[in-house]
C-alpha cells in the first residue's frame, strides 16, 4: 500500500481530491494532508511517504519550492504537481526534478488513478533495481570475502608464489594487516561436536556466520574453511600487535557463544606463534595436530600446541625437490626424498614426524588439485594419510599411504601429458587462470609452471580455446571487474587491484576497449 499526502492551502480542495479516489481499493493510502510545502516537510520527517499531490501556489512554502527541496532532502518521494489554467504552461516548463506528474486543475479522476498508475509502475521498478543492485553488492561483497579465505587457505596449504607477488596479492584483497616481512600470526582450528550427525549439517551455517561475525570483531583476525575437514572452522590472528593475549579470548568467546547459541560443544587446536608468509604453512599445521591430539567425546576441550617446541624444519629446497620429483614423474627420487625426510634415522619425535608428514600431504594435495586429479581414490588416500597421522603412532602406514597419493598424481601428469590431443593440459591451464587471474602470469610462467614447453603451450591453448592466453586472460579479469563494479564500496582503483593491474588508467583502458565504456560510465549504468 503506498502512502499519499495530500497538500493544499484549500480545504475543499483536498477533501475533493479524496473523494475523487476509491484510495484503498486502487492500493494506496492517504496518510496526512498539509496546507502547505513547510506542514509537508513537517510530514516527511515523521512518517514514512511515497507520494505527495501538492498544489502550487500556497504561502509560506509553494508546491515548486517544496519539489525542489523534497528531491534533495528526500529524493524516494515522488511529487505530483496541480495547478491552474493560467500557471499550468509555465509550471510544466519548467521540469523540476523530483517532479513525476503535472495535472491541471480541477483534476479529472481517471487522470489521477492514471497518474498514480505511472508513479507505482516507477516506483515499483525502481525498487525491483534496488533489490537487484543490493543483491548484486552482497554477492560480490560475498564473493570478495571468499577470495580472502581461498587465499588464506592458499598461503596456508599451497606452493607460494615469488614474495613480491603474494604481497602484491594481500593488497589487492585488502590483507593489509599480513603484508609486513616478519608478521607474527597464530593458527587455531575449532571443531563441532555433537553425537547427531544430522545435527552438524543443520549447524554448521550458523557456526561458520557466528565464527566471522566473531572475527570481525577483533583486529588481524580472519577465519577460512578448508573442504579437508568437515564441521571445522580455522582462525588466522596477527598477534604482533597484541603479543597473542587475544587469541585465548577469541576461543573463549567462540566456545561460550556456541554453547549458548547452537547448543552445541567445540574442540580447539591452538597453534604455534610463526613468522613471516613462508611459515603460514608450519603454523597451520601445528594446529591441526594440536586439534589431532584431542580427546574422544563431546565434550569441549582446548588444547594449546604452543607448549611443544620441536617441530621438524621442512625448508624451502626439501619442498622444491619434492614437487621437482612429481612434476619430472619420478617416483624414485620422491621415495629417496621421503626417507631423507621421514626415515627413522632421523632420530625424530612422533610430533616431529607427524608435522613433516602433515606438509608432504598438503603438497601432494596442492599438486593433485593443480592437474585436476578430483577421484574419490585421491579424497579417500587423503582422508586415510590424515587419519594415520593423527594417530601419531603409524609411521610406515603413513610413509605407504603418501607414495601411493604420489604415485596416483604422477600417473595423472604423465596420462595429462601423454593424451594425443593436448585438452587436459589446455583445461588444467584454464582453471589455473581462472584461479590466479590476478597474479602476474606470463606464458614464460605458465609454461614453467605445468613444465610444458611455452610456444608448444601457446599452440595448444589458442588451439583448444579459440584464442591466445593473454587475451583469455584479459577476458576473465574484465568480467571479474564487471561484477565488482556493482560495489559502490570499492573504488575503481580498488577494482583494477582486485583483478590484476597495477595502475587504474591502464584498467581504465583495457576496460572501455572490451566492454565499451569505462569502469565509471558501466558503474553508473548498471546501478542508477
Amino acid at each position: 500500500m503506498m502512502k499519499v499526502v495530500i497538500t493544499d492551502d484549500e480545504i475543499q480542495i483536498r477533501k475533493g481530491l479524496k473523494m475523487k479516489v476509491d484510495w484503498e481499493e486502487e492500493g494506496f493510502q492517504i496518510v496526512g494532508e498539509a496546507s502547505n510545502g513547510k506542514e509537508t516537510f513537517d510530514l516527511l520527517n515523521s512518517i514514512d511517504v511515497d507520494i505527495v499531490i501538492t498544489d502550487v501556489r500556497m504561502p509560506i512554502m509553494d508546491g515548486i519550492e517544496f519539489a525542489k527541496r523534497a528531491n534533495r532532502e528526500f529524493p524516494h518521494v515522488k511529487v505530483v504537481v496541480l495547478s491552474g489554467y493560467s500557471d499550468f504552461e509555465y509550471v510544466r516548463s519548467s521540469l523540476v526534478e523530483g517532479v513525476k506528474d503535472y495535472l491541471l486543475k480541477p483534476v479529472a479522476p481517471d487522470e489521477l488513478i492514471h497518474a498514480l498508475y505511472r508513479i507505482r509502475s516507477e516506483v515499483e521498478e525502481e525498487k525491483r533495481k534496488k533489490l537487484e543492485t543490493e543483491k548484486m553488492n552482497k554477492l560480490v561483497h560475498n564473493q570478495l570475502e571468499e577470495m580472502k579465505q581461498q587465499y588464506l587457505l592458499h598461503l596456508a596449504k599451497e606452493e607460494l608464489s615469488e614474495l613480491k607477488g603474494t604481497l602484491e596479492r594481500l593488497q589487492q584483497l585488502q590483507l593489509n594487516e599480513f603484508t609486513s616481512k616478519d608478521v607474527i600470526v597464530q593458527f587455531f582450528t575449532i571443531e563441532m561436536r555433537t553425537k547427531d550427525p544430522q545435527l552438524l549439517k543443520e549447524l554448521w551455517l550458523p557456526f561458520m556466520m557466528l565464527c566471522k561475525e566473531i572475527a570481525r570483531e577483533y583486529d588481524n583476525t580472519y577465519c577460512f574453511y578448508d573442504a579437508n575437514y568437515t564441521n571445522m572452522l580455522h582462525f588466522i590472528h596477527r598477534v604482533d600487535c597484541d603479543k597473542g593475549q587475544q587469541t585465548t579470548l577469541i576461543v573463549d568467546r567462540v566456545q561460550k557463544h556456541v554453547k549458548k547459541y547452537l547448543k552445541i560443544e567445540t574442540v580447539v587446536g591452538i597453534g604455534k606463534i610463526v613468522t613471516g608468509l613462508k611459515e603460514f604453512k608450519s603454523g597451520y599445521i601445528s594446529a591441526l595436530l594440536s586439534w589431532s591430539q584431542s580427546k574422544l567425546g563431546t565434550h569441549s576441550q582446548v588444547i594449546d600446541g604452543t607448549i611443544n617446541q620441536e617441530l621438524f624444519e621442512f625448508s624451502p629446497d626439501i619442498e622444491k625437490r619434492l614437487v621437482n620429483s612429481i612434476e619430472n614423474v619420478s617416483i624414485h627420487d620422491f621415495k629417496h626424498n621421503m626417507k631423507e625426510i621421514l626415515g627413522e634415522t632421523n632420530n625424530q619425535s612422533m610430533m616431529s614426524f607427524s608435522f613433516a608428514a602433515s606438509r608432504v600431504l598438503f603438497l601432494l594435495s596442492s599438486l593433485a588439485t593443480k592437474y585436476n586429479l578430483d577421484t574419490n581414490e585421491r579424497h579417500q588416500l587423503i582422508w586415510n594419510c590424515q587419519q594415520s597421522i593423527w594417530q601419531l603412532n603409524t609411521q610406515h602406514t603413513v610413509i605407504d599411504q603418501l607414495i601411493k597419493l604420489a604415485e596416483l598424481v604422477i600417473k595423472k601428469i604423465q596420462d595429462t601429458r601423454c593424451s594425443s590431443n593436448g585438452s587436459e593440459i589446455v583445461e588444467n591451464v584454464r582453471k589455473y587462470l581462472n584461479k590466479h587471474y590476478a597474479n602476474e602470469i606470463s606464458l614464460t610462467s605458465l609454461s614453467e609452471q605445468f613444465h610444458i614447453n611455452s610456444a608448444y603451450l601457446s599452440e595448444l591453448f589458442k588451439h583448444h580455446v579459440g584464442q591466445n592466453f593473454s587475451d583469455y586472460l584479459i577476458q576473465v579479469r574484465m568480467e571479474k571487474a564487471k561484477e565488482f563494479l556493482f560495489d559502490r564500496q570499492l573504488k575503481i582503483i580498488d577494482v583494477a587491484y582486485l583483478v590484476g593491474f597495477s595502475n587504474s588508467g591502464y584498467f581504465s583502458t583495457v576496460f572501455k576497449k572490451h566492454v565499451g565504456k569505462t569502469p565509471a560510465e558501466f558503474r553508473k549504468e548498471i546501478t542508477k
